[in-house]
């Protein structure tokens, strides 16, 4: 099933995708609601409503309204998770970037999974990206997969965690690099190089409709991996590849960490982490390494980012600069 969140007459309303027609959930069935957080709350009825009804729309029991899926402002699928986290799981992006700072790969990302917390109140769909001009100091995107937690659970195995997963959909992780650095340097981060835009979308797809891709997860390690074509492309033109079953470690071992001592609930959303190829930082300093000369590329005022997963849709930003010189890069103090 494709769940979607979108804006009707002003407000915020959940809909069902199918073949191309968006049903909002309340024409579906009484039961159903009408938000996603309300639906992720009561996960198991209103997926089980939800499925009779979609049911009886393939069968032609049920005829109602729907609307194009073009025709729609959509927002993130989440429209507000309760909380947001984003992964390092993929090996290659790390050992990538590292390379490229010359330094060496790190054992202990072989060891266990990392997440960090970034802003869940500047979670968006696709559209717009309004950027500061301290933001277009590096501009960057990162294509990664996430998933929404859909039931409450602490402490949770990475071998039961797979229960907790409502669905995946496509993830770009905004990063202001200049700032991600400046802060870094203090060992504390990433926070405002990252603070100010994540997208989420078009729609999130629940496992069911992911069976036929699943795959091992890698050796010694636990959980399932979906073999999903992954692409970015900026301004038309392709700039990263990869697959999300490439992940090392798998959301259910993220999943086993982040919840250790800790509650998630229904809302809370992880983020896959960047790709191998999934952003500029990796690609300028690939591209360096083989070529002095390497003409850095880093996201410009106008740039419209693509986003592609196999069975996922696609996610399309288009960045825009806000009117203004306002500068927190300035506002450095110096020592007398």
């Amino acid at each position: 099933m494709k769940l979607l969140s979108y804006i009707e007459k002003g407000s915020e309303q959940l809909g069902l995708l199918h073949e191309g027609n968006v049903y909002d959930m309340q024409t579906l069935h009484p039961q159903l609601l009408s938000k996603m957080a309300l639906f992720l709350g009561d996960w198991d009825t209103q997926i089980r409503l939800a499925s009779q009804a979609l049911e009886q729309i393939i069968s032609g029991k049920l005829v109602v309204t729907s609307t194009p899926f073009d025709q729609l402002q959509l927002l993130s699928p989440v429209p507000r998770p309760t909380s947001m986290r984003d992964g390092y799981a993929f090996r290659q992006h790390v050992a990538a970037a590292r390379r490229n700072r010359k330094v060496p790969m790190i054992p202990e990302f072989d060891q266990y999974p990392i997440f960090y917390f970034t802003n869940h109140q500047a979670v968006e769909g696709p559209g717009k990206i309004s950027c500061m001009p301290d933001h277009f100091h590096k501009l960057d995107f990162e294509l990664e997969c996430a998933i929404v937690i859909c039931k409450e659970g602490r402490n949770i195995k990475a071998k039961d965690a797979d229960d907790y997963i409502g669905g995946l959909m496509i993830m770009n992780d905004m990063s202001a690099r200049t700032l991600q650095m400046e802060e870094m340097l203090l060992n504390l981060g990433p926070a405002k190089g990252k603070d100010f835009s994540t997208t989420l979308g078009p729609y999130l797809v629940t496992k069911d409709e992911l069976t036929n891709y699943e795959v091992p997860a890698k050796p010694n390690h636990e959980g399932k991996s979906w073999n999903l074509a992954m692409k970015c492309f900026v301004n038309g033109k392709q700039v990263s590849t990869g697959n999300l079953a490439d992940m090392d470690w798998t959301f259910a071992e993220i999943i086993e960490r982040a919840s250790y001592g800790v509650t998630l609930y229904p809302g809370d959303v992880i983020g896959s982490g960047t790709v191998g190829t999934g952003c500029f930082l990796e690609l300028n300093g690939t591209g360096k390494l083989e070529n002095p000369d390497y003409k850095e590329q880093w996201l410009q005022d106008g740039d419209v980012v693509d986003m592609e997963i196999d069975a996922l849709g696609k996610l399309s930003n288009t960045i825009v600069k806000e009117d203004t010189d306002y500068s927190i890069l300035q506002l450095k103090k110096h020592a007398h």
